[in-house]
C-alpha cells in the first residue's frame, strides 16, 4: 500500500475509535436525568397524592415496582443504581459499616463520606467523564467522593436545607448551557418523602405533604424544561431506592434479650449497623457463643452467619459485612438497650426486599422511551445498563440484565 493510503487508512481508523468513545455533545444525543424520591412506596404511583408523578407515568414508562437491592437503605441502593452493582459488589453494605483499614463509616460522617476508599465499582458519572461526556449531580450518594480520582463536573454537597424548588433551579440551569458544557448525565435528589416517612409513617399527613412538595418540584422541572424547548429532548428517569414500613409503637426487640438466653451479655458484641438490617461482629474469644445464641429464627427476627445469609439477597461475600447479620421482620425493629435512640411509631426501611413495603418506584419518559407502556417489576440492579445504553457509552461490569428494557425503548440515534 501507498504510504499515504496506509496513513489515511490509519487516520479514518483512529477518528472511528475516537467516535466510538468520544460520542459529540450534539443535539441528537439526549440529556439522561435521573430522579430518585427516596422513600417512596410504588404504590404511591396512581394514588392521586403526586398527580404530576402520575402523568409522567400514564405519559411514558412505569413499572408495577422495582427491587431494591439488599440491604433496602439509602446509600447501598442508590449507590447501586449508578453501578449496576450489588452493595455486596460495591462494598457499601449498610448506611453504617466498618472496614478493616478506613474504619467506621456513617451517613453523618463527612470524612468517610468523602473518602473513596469506601466506593468500589465506577459510577456512571465517572464512566461517561471518561469518554468525554460531563455529569453533573445535585445530591447523589458517592458524588461526593473523588472516585477514580475525579467527581462529577458539577456536584453539591448534601444539604438538607435546599429546598426542592432550589434543586430543580439548579438543574435546569445546568440544562441551559449551551452544548459543549451542558452535562449529558444529571442526577436530582428529594429526601422529604423519606424524612417524613420516618418521623410520621409512610401514610401519615406529614407524608402526603412532603409527596405534594415533591410533586410541585416535578411539576416545576416539567414547566422549566418546556420553557427552554427541551421537554422532548431529555430522558427522564424517576426513581425511589426502597419503600417505607409503617412502625407500630413499641414493636423493638433487644439483641441484649438474645443473648441472655446463651449466658452472655451485650458486651460480647459490637454491633455495626443496627435497626432493621443489623450486622454484628462478636468479640474476640466470643465468635462460638455468639453465633449459638444469635444465628435462628427468634421472635421477630432472624439471624444467619454471613456466609449462609439467604441467596436470594446476594449479600454476605464482602468483608464488610459483618460475621452476623440479622433481618428484622416487617414493623420492628432491632438494637441493644443501652444504644436504641429509633422511634419506632413512624415508619423505616431496611426490611427484606422483596416485602411489598419495600418496593421502589420506576417510571420513565422521552425520546428514548415508548410512550405509555407498562413493565413488569425488575431489579434496581438493570437500571445502570439502561443509563449507559440512553449514554451512548459502554457499561462497566455490571450485576443488571442489558435487556430488561428491550421492550420499552425506542430507537437509538
Amino acid at each position: 500500500m501507498h504510504p499515504s493510503l496506509r496513513f489515511l487508512s490509519w487516520l479514518l481508523a483512529a477518528l472511528l475509535c475516537s467516535c466510538q468513545s468520544l460520542p459529540p455533545p450534539t443535539a441528537a444525543v439526549h440529556p439522561v436525568l435521573l430522579v430518585s424520591i427516596d422513600g417512596l412506596r410504588a404504590d404511591a404511583v396512581g394514588s392521586g397524592a403526586m398527580p404530576t408523578l402520575d402523568g409522567i407515568a400514564a405519559a411514558g414508562v412505569h413499572a408495577d415496582w422495582m427491587n431494591p437491592s439488599y440491604p433496602s437503605l439509602t446509600f447501598p441502593n442508590h449507590y447501586t443504581l449508578v453501578t449496576g452493582l450489588r452493595p455486596d459488589h460495591h462494598g457499601i453494605v449498610n448506611n453504617t459499616m466498618r472496614d478493616a483499614v478506613l474504619g467506621r463509616f456513617s451517613l453523618k460522617d463527612r470524612a468517610a463520606v468523602e473518602d473513596p476508599g469506601w466506593w468500589g465499582g465506577e459510577p456512571a458519572w465517572v464512566t461517561l467523564q471518561k469518554h468525554g461526556g460531563r455529569a453533573a449531580t445535585m445530591f447523589w450518594p458517592g458524588s461526593e467522593a473523588p472516585i477514580g480520582g475525579m467527581h462529577p463536573r458539577d456536584w453539591r454537597r448534601f444539604d438538607a436545607t435546599t429546598t426542592p424548588a432550589e434543586r430543580v433551579d439548579t438543574v435546569l440551569e445546568w440544562l441551559e448551557r449551551p452544548l459543549p458544557q451542558r452535562p449529558r448525565l444529571l442526577t436530582l435528589y428529594f429526601d422529604q418523602v423519606d424524612h417524613e416517612g420516618h418521623a410520621y409513617g409512610p401514610g401519615s399527613p406529614q407524608a402526603r405533604e412532603a409527596m405534594s412538595r415533591v410533586d410541585a418540584a416535578l411539576a416545576r422541572l416539567l414547566a422549566g424544561l418546556e420553557a427552554r424547548g427541551l421537554r422532548d429532548q431529555v430522558d427522564l428517569l424517576l426513581v425511589s431506592d426502597h419503600g417505607m414500613a409503617t412502625m407500630p409503637p413499641g414493636q423493638r426487640d433487644y439483641l441484649d434479650d438474645y443473648l441472655r438466653a446463651g449466658g452472655l451479655g451485650i458486651d460480647a458484641i459490637d454491633v455495626v449497623s443496627r435497626g432493621t438490617s443489623v450486622g454484628i461482629a462478636p468479640r474476640a474469644g466470643t465468635e462460638t457463643a455468639v453465633e449459638q445464641a444469635l444465628v435462628g429464627r427468634h421472635p421477630h427476627a432472624q439471624c444467619w452467619r454471613k456466609r449462609d445469609v439467604p441467596a436470594r439477597w446476594h449479600y454476605g461475600t464482602h468483608p464488610r459485612v459483618p460475621p452476623v447479620v440479622c433481618q428484622a421482620d416487617v414493623g420492628w425493629d432491632l438494637t441493644a438497650r443501652a444504644s436504641h435512640q429509633r422511634n419506632t411509631t413512624g415508619g423505616a426501611h431496611g426490611f427484606a426486599p422483596e416485602a411489598p413495603d419495600m418496593r421502589a418506584v420506576f417510571i420513565a419518559d422521552g425520546p428514548g422511551f415508548a410512550d405509555g407502556v407498562g413493565m413488569r417489576a425488575f431489579d434496581n440492579v438493570d437500571v445502570y445498563p439502561l443509563l449507559m445504553r440512553l449514554l451512548g457509552i459502554p457499561a462497566q461490569p455490571n450485576d443488571g440484565n442489558p435487556h430488561t428494557f428491550d421492550a420499552v425503548l425506542e430507537d437509538r440515534p
